[in-house]
C-alpha cells in the first residue's frame, strides 16, 4: 500500500480511482454497508421499493434526506408540529452527507453563525441518549495554528469578538499545543486558538439519530420518493408531485443538497449553487497514534490549508487547495446531476492537493511513513460566498430554502432549530441575514457563481481582515454609468449586494493599493479628509446600492400602517419607519416617502433589499391587502450630496427654488437637475444639510458630472461609505445591520422617538412594546475608546468588559476626525449607560477604556440652526459647535 512520502514522486497517483482504495476504514466500510440496509419503520428500503404510500397532505414537506433536512424534520416534530413529511429521492444521507469528514467546530468567523455551531454541539452531546441511536461523536477539541504575525493578529481579532458569545474559545501558547498534540513539528508555530468540545461525528449515524427522533415525535420519512413536480396553488399552498401521488402541503422546504437546483427549477427558481470536489486522505494505523491513550485534538494548519484529525489509529487529512487547482462540477449547473448519482464519489486527483499534503507531512512528520488507506473525493455544494441559503424565498409563498451547505454536518442541528423557531414563531429567532437566500438576485450569473465559489473554496483558510474585499466575479452588472468616472477619480470600491460602491477615494499622492489590516491602514487619512470635507463644504456619494421599491394600491395606507410602528408621512413628506416582529424586535428600517394617497416610495439597506420585500409580500398575501409591491432597485440609481454648501450647488443646477421657505427638511420633490428628472429627498444620514437624488440609472454619469462641475467653486469632492459610516455615528444615526437588527428592540436601540405605540393601527409588534419597555435591561450607548495611541480603532462586535466580566458588545466603531477620538456604539447593561461610565473594550488582545459620552457627539445641521436662532453667542466660526460636550451652558 502506498505511503504519504510517495506523493512527492512524480504523479504516481494521477487518475487514481477512489474505489481501488476505498476500503477498510470506519467511513468506507460502514458507509457502503449502510446503503444496503435501512432502519426499521423508515417507510423505505434499499432496493428502491416503497413500503408505504406517502400521505396526501402535510403541514410542512421537506425535500431531501441529508443531515440538514432530517434535522429539520426532527426539530419541527419535536416542537409539536403535526403532519411533518420528508421525502428522500433515494436513501437518507445520499448526496454529500454520507461521505463527509464529519468535523464539528464551535468556531465561525460570523458572529451569529456561531450560534448554529454552538447549538449543534450541545445537541450532539445529548442526542444519543434521547434517541438511542449511536452517533459516533468525538469531542477532543481543536486547535487552529498561527505561523505568521498576521495570523496571530487574526486570532486576537477573533478573540475580541468571542468573549460576549456563547462558544468557549481561548488562545494557547506553543508549549501547551505541543503537550496536547505531541506529534506536531512545533518549528514556526507562534500561537494556537483552542476550542474545547470540537471534534467530529459520524454523519450517517447522526442523520439516522435525527430520523429516529423525527419519527418518535410523529414525523413521517419516505425514502425512494423523488419529487417530480411542484405547483403553487392560489391559496399559497403547494402540490408536490411524486411517483406515488400528489401531496398537498402548507409549505415546502428545499433541503435537497446538490439536487437543490433541480428542485428550484421546478418552481421557476434559479439558485446560485455549484458542486465542488472536496478530497480527503485517510491513513492506515500509525504506531505513534496507536500508542496514545487519548484522542488527539483536531488540527487546522491554516497556512498549509488543511484540517487533520485522528481516525481510529490513523489520521485523516482534508485539504482546501487553491482556487486555481480546485475543481468545480459545473456541468451539473447546466446539465443537471446525473440520474442515479447519490452514493457515488468522484475520481480522486491527489496532484491537486500535493502542496497541502506536503505541508501536512512537515507539520506532522509521522505522516511521511504512513500508508494511505483510502482517498475520498465527493461533491459538496457551495454558494458564491460559502454561506448557505437559509430561510423563506422572496417571490414564492411558503417556500423555504435550506441548501448550499459547505459545512452541513455542524450546521445541521442549529439550522434545524433556527428554521423551526422561525416557522413556528413567525419570525427569525435571531439575526442571520447573512444567510438570507434572497441576498443573491438576477445579477448573480452562472459565471459569477463559478468564479466566487472557486475563490471562496481557495480562501477557506486565508487571513480574514475587517473590511475585507474579494475580487473574483466583479464587477457584476450592478454598476452605474458613473462607475468608470468614479474609478478615474480614485474610487476604491466595495461590494454591496452586487453593487460596486466607493468605500473611499484615493487622491493624487495617496496610496491607492488594497491593504487590509487589523490596524489603521492606508485609507485612514483619506477617510478623515472626506469627513471634514462634508462637515465643512460638501461631498458627493453614490447611494445606488440602496434597495428601492414602491407600494401602491387601494390598501397601501392600511398595509403600511400595519407594517410600521410609527406614523405615516403626509404626501410630499418622508419618515424613517421600522417594521417590527410580533415580539417587538426590529425586523427592518425603511425610509418611507408618501407620493400619493395610495402610493409610497420606500428605500432600504442594500443587504435587506429582498429580505424586506419578502416580508411585505408575505403580510400582503396573508392579510388579503389590495396592494402591489414593485422592486425598482435595478432601474433607479441614487447620488447623495451633503454638506453646508450642498444647497448652493444644487441651486446652480435647477430652476426650482430650494430655499427653506420652498422645500423643507424631511420633504420630497420631483424636479429637474441639470436636465435630469430627479425624485429628491431632503435630508442626509451625515447630519449635514443634504439631498438624495433618485433618478433613472442611465443618467447617473451626467448627473454626477454636473454636481462636480457646479460644486467645484465650493470645494466639493467625493466621499465613500467608510466616511458615511463615521459621519452618521457622530450625529447619532443608527444603522440597520449594526445597531438595528432582529436581535434588538427599539427601546434597547434608543429608537423610541420613531415609534407611536398609541397609534390607532394594530401594527405588528404593538402588543409586545409595553412589556419590552418595562423589562429593559440593556441599552445602546455611544463611547469614546482610548486606543488611538496604539493605531487601532473598534470596528464592531468587540467584547465589552467590566470588572473582568463580558457585559456587552460593540456594534459599530471608527475614528472621528472631527472629535479626534475613536468612537463606538455598544449595547451595555442599563447601569453602565450613563455618561461618564467606564468599561473596557477588547482590541487585539488589549483592553482599552471606553467612556460613555453624549449621543450625539456632533450636532446635526438642524440642531445647530435651532441653537443659532436661540443664542446670540453661537458662532459658526468656532468648531466647538459640533461637539455637545465642548459647549458651555
Amino acid at each position: 500500500m502506498p505511503n504519504m512520502a510517495m506523493l512527492r514522486t512524480a504523479g504516481w497517483l494521477k487518475g487514481l480511482r477512489t474505489s481501488e482504495y476505498f476500503q477498510h476504514t470506519r467511513l468506507a466500510v460502514s458507509a457502503l454497508q449502510r446503503f444496503s440496509t435501512t432502519p426499521n419503520n423508515s417507510n423505505g428500503n434499499g432496493n428502491g421499493k416503497l413500503q408505504k404510500r406517502p400521505r396526501d397532505t402535510a403541514d410542512t414537506l421537506i425535500i431531501g434526506g441529508g443531515c440538514v433536512g432530517v434535522s429539520t424534520a426532527y426539530h419541527l416534530a419535536k416542537a409539536g408540529m403535526k403532519d411533518v413529511v420528508l421525502l428522500e429521492k433515494t436513501e437518507l444521507t445520499a448526496g454529500s452527507t454520507w461521505h463527509a469528514a464529519g468535523l464539528t467546530a464551535y468556531f465561525h468567523p460570523g458572529i451569529n453563525v456561531k450560534n448554529l455551531h454552538y447549538y449543534s454541539i450541545k445537541l450532539f452531546e445529548t442526542l444519543e441518549e434521547e434517541t438511542g441511536q449511536q452517533i459516533g461523536f468525538h469531542n477532543p477539541g481543536s486547535i487552529r495554528l498561527a505561523a505568521t504575525p498576521q495570523r496571530v493578529d487574526e486570532f486576537k481579532y477573533q478573540m475580541q469578538r468571542a468573549g460576549w458569545n456563547k462558544p468557549p474559545q481561548r488562545l494557547m501558547e506553543p508549549d501547551e499545543i505541543a503537550k496536547m498534540h505531541p506529534l506536531l513539528n512545533m518549528d514556526g508555530i507562534l500561537l494556537g486558538m483552542y476550542n474545547p468540545d470540537d471534534g467530529h461525528i459520524d454523519p450517517y449515524s447522526l442523520t439516522q439519530a435525527y430520523a429516529v427522533g423525527a419519527r418518535k415525535y410523529g414525523a413521517e420519512i419516505y425514502q425512494n420518493s423523488p419529487v417530480t413536480g411542484l405547483k403553487q396553488t392560489s391559496d399559497g399552498k403547494w402540490e408536490v408531485e411524486t411517483q406515488h401521488g400528489t401531496i398537498k402541503a402548507n409549505r415546502v422546504i428545499n433541503a435537497s443538497g446538490f439536487w437543490a437546483q433541480e428542485v428550484g427549477r421546478m418552481m421557476g427558481v434559479e439558485l446560485p449553487l455549484v458542486a465542488v470536489h472536496h478530497q480527503y486522505v485517510i491513513t492506515s494505523t500509525i504506531p505513534e497514534v496507536k500508542a496514545l491513550d487519548y484522542e488527539l485534538p483536531v488540527i487546522r494548519d491554516l497556512e498549509g490549508s488543511y484540517y487533520l484529525r485522528q481516525e481510529r489509529t490513523g489520521l485523516l487529512i482534508g485539504p482546501y487547495e487553491s482556487g486555481e487547482k480546485m475543481k468545480l462540477q459545473d456541468s451539473w449547473v447546466t446539465e443537471g446531476v446525473p440520474p442515479g448519482f447519490g452514493k457515488e464519489l468522484f475520481e480522486s486527483d491527489l496532484d491537486r492537493i500535493d502542496e497541502n499534503l506536503s505541508a501536512a507531512m512537515e507539520m506532522v512528520p509521522v505522516l511521511k511513513t504512513a500508508d494511505i488507506q483510502s482517498v475520498v473525493c465527493g461533491p459538496i455544494t457551495y454558494t458564491p460566498d460559502i454561506l448557505p441559503l437559509v430561510g423563506p424565498y422572496q417571490g414564492l409563498h411558503n417556500y423555504w430554502c435550506l441548501v448550499g451547505f459547505g459545512y452541513g454536518v455542524i450546521h445541521s442541528g442549529g439550522v434545524g432549530k433556527y428554521i423551526t423557531d422561525w416557522i413556528m414563531g413567525g419570525e427569525p429567532p435571531y439575526d442571520l441575514i447573512e444567510l438570507d437566500p434572497n441576498r443573491f438576485n438576477k445579477w448573480t450569473t452562472k459565471e459569477y457563481v463559478a468564479a466566487k465559489a472557486r475563490e471562496s473554496y481557495g480562501f477557506n483558510n486565508i487571513v480574514v481582515y475587517p473590511f475585507e474585499e474579494r475580487w473574483a466575479g466583479r464587477p457584476t452588472e450592478r454598476i452605474t454609468t458613473a462607475y468608470e468616472k468614479m474609478k478615474e477619480r480614485g474610487a476604491q470600491f466595495g461590494f454591496h449586494a452586487g453593487w460596486e460602491q466607493p468605500n473611499w477615494f484615493a487622491l493624487p499622492g495617496d496610496d491607492s493599493s488594497y491593504k487590509p489590516s487589523f490596524r489603521r491602514t492606508n485609507w485612514f487619512e483619506p477617510v478623515g479628509r472626506e469627513c471634514k470635507m462634508v462637515r465643512e463644504r460638501a461631498g458627493v456619494i453614490d447611494l445606488s446600492s440602496f434597495g428601492k421599491f414602491e407600494v401602491q394600491g387601494k390598501d397601501a395606507v392600511k398595509l403600511m400602517d400595519y407594517l410600521t410602528a410609527g406614523d405615516l408621512p403626509q404626501i410630499g413628506q418622508y419618515k424613517t419607519l421600522h417594521m417590527l416582529t410580533a415580539s417587538g424586535k426590529i425586523y427592518a428600517e425603511l425610509v418611507v416617502c408618501r407620493t400619493a394617497d395610495d402610493s409610497f416610495f420606500c428605500v432600504n439597506s442594500a443587504s435587506a433589499e429582498l429580505f424586506d420585500i419578502r416580508w411585505i409580500e408575505e403580510h400582503t398575501f396573508n392579510g388579503g391587502f389590495n396592494v402591489t409591491v414593485t422592486n425598482i432597485t435595478e432601474d433607479k440609481a441614487c447620488l447623495g450630496i451633503a454638506g453646508p454648501k450642498s444647497r448652493q450647488i444644487l441651486q446652480e443646477l435647477s430652476n426650482t427654488d430650494l430655499t427653506d421657505n420652498a422645500i423643507t427638511d424631511m420633504s420630497t420633490k420631483t424636479l429637474d437637475i441639470s436636465g435630469t428628472p430627479v425624485f429628491l429627498i431632503v435630508g442626509s444620514s451625515t447630519g449635514e444639510l443634504g439631498y438624495e437624488l433618485y433618478h433613472d440609472k442611465e443618467h447617473t454619469d451626467k448627473l454626477y458630472t454636473a454636481l462636480l462641475s457646479a460644486g467645484e467653486q465650493y470645494g466639493v469632492g467625493d466621499f465613500g461609505s467608510y466616511a458615511a459610516n463615521i459621519l452618521r455615528m457622530e450625529v447619532g444615526k443608527k444603522s440597520f445591520g449594526s445597531e438595528l437588527t432582529v436581535d434588538y428592540n427599539p427601546y434597547e436601540a434608543r429608537m423610541e422617538s420613531y415609534l407611536n405605540p398609541n397609534k390607532e393601527a394594530d401594527f405588528i409588534g404593538k402588543t409586545a412594546l409595553p412589556k419590552l419597555k418595562d423589562t429593559l435591561n440593556r441599552r445602546l450607548a455611544l463611547m469614546s475608546v482610548d486606543c488611538s495611541h496604539d493605531n487601532k480603532d473598534p470596528t464592531g462586535y468587540e467584547t465589552v468588559w467590566y470588572n473582568g466580566q463580558a457585559v456587552g458588545n460593540t456594534t459599530s466603531g471608527g475614528y472621528s476626525a472631527i472629535a479626534k477620538q475613536s468612537i463606538a456604539y455598544a449595547y451595555l447593561p442599563l447601569d453602565l449607560t450613563f455618561v461618564g461610565s467606564q468599561v473596557q473594550v477588547e482590541l487585539l488582545g488589549g483592553h482599552y477604556t471606553g467612556t460613555v459620552i453624549p449621543d450625539p457627539l456632533v450636532l446635526d445641521e438642524k440642531k445647530r440652526r435651532q441653537l443659532k436662532e436661540e443664542s446670540s453667542d453661537f458662532s459658526d466660526d468656532d468648531d466647538s459647535h459640533y461637539i455637545p460636550a465642548r459647549r458651555s451652558h
